[in-house]
């Protein structure tokens, strides 16, 4: 979880339900800061292997739609990928221009990115560094696995979970985060890095990341606004059939909203 002035971030993993905690944390908006009005909403998640072990609203992608429009009536949501495999959704607030007026403490004009990195089928000898049979505690998993490595420099609070699993939240000094959580069970290994570290390509960070962990599938995602040193990273990975010659693109889809551009990919690993 991420505070800051005007955002909250919420990443969580598992079967937890995210989506009910938004109605409360709106209420504490509004009582502790004043904000009566939203003025951006992203919620994703990519398709899971086992929607049946989930709990309600988060079994089913029509549910979570459901629950977000009676908290959001002008919201809307879009499944990108191909939808009889791995796909990811997203739901999002109207993506038309001027939707209301600019709300007072919130700024559309500072650069804001986001870099997320979904994968599955992980390469087992990696995924054993997060189980207590490996490491006793997280920061020993952190650095046997160079996590550290990834974007130097973070704040790191890591946890190994028992027997296994691992999570971390990494701060800067000015304030950009880094975040991933880990699924190691060879038979549904998962794991998700987010980011927000202003860059002029991240490329080179979402090398370090697939050289980290080794995923045999994973779907990249990257979120900027016309500001954001990022911006051109979208048109450098459409160029990228392959990358790190080890997986080849299978989707490849960007879509305009009001303040943001977002680009999806993904990627398997060869021969697939």
């Amino acid at each position: 979880m991420f505070v800051s002035k005007s955002r909250f971030i919420l990443k969580t993993c598992g079967t937890t339900t995210p989506l009910l905690c938004l109605q409360p944390l709106l209420l504490l908006a509004e009582q502790y800061a004043g904000f009566t009005e939203v003025e951006d909403l992203f919620y994703s998640r990519k398709s899971y292997k086992r929607p049946d072990l989930q709990v309600s609203p988060h079994q089913h992608f029509d549910q979570e739609v459901a629950l977000l429009d009676s908290l959001f009536p002008d919201g809307v949501a879009y499944c990108l990928g191909a939808v009889n495999r791995d796909c990811w959704y997203l739901y999002t607030l109207n993506p038309l221009p001027q939707r209301h007026p600019q709300i007072p403490g919130l700024s559309t004009t500072d650069a804001d990115q986001t870099l997320e990195i979904l994968m599955t089928d992980l390469d087992p000898d990696v995924m054993a560094i997060f189980t207590k049979v490996e490491c006793l505690n997280g920061t020993e998993a952190t650095k046997k696995a160079g996590i550290d490595k990834i974007i130097p420099n973070m704040t790191i609070d890591d946890f190994l979970f028992e027997p296994c699993g691992y999570s971390m939240n990494g701060v800067s000094k000015n304030g950009y985060y880094m975040t991933i959580h880990i699924t190691p069970e060879p038979d549904f290994s998962y794991v998700s890095f987010e980011t927000n570290v202003p860059v002029s390509s991240y490329k080179e960070i979402i090398g370090r990341v697939l050289d980290t962990f080794l995923p045999g599938k994973f779907t990249v995602t990257v979120f900027n606004n016309q500001l954001s040193p990022t911006k051109d990273t979208s048109k450098e990975l459409l160029c990228l059939n392959q990358f790190g010659n080890r997986w080849d693109r299978r989707d490849i889809q960007q879509i305009s909203f009001k303040n943001y551009d977002l680009m999806y990919a993904f990627y398997t690993k060869f021969p697939s």
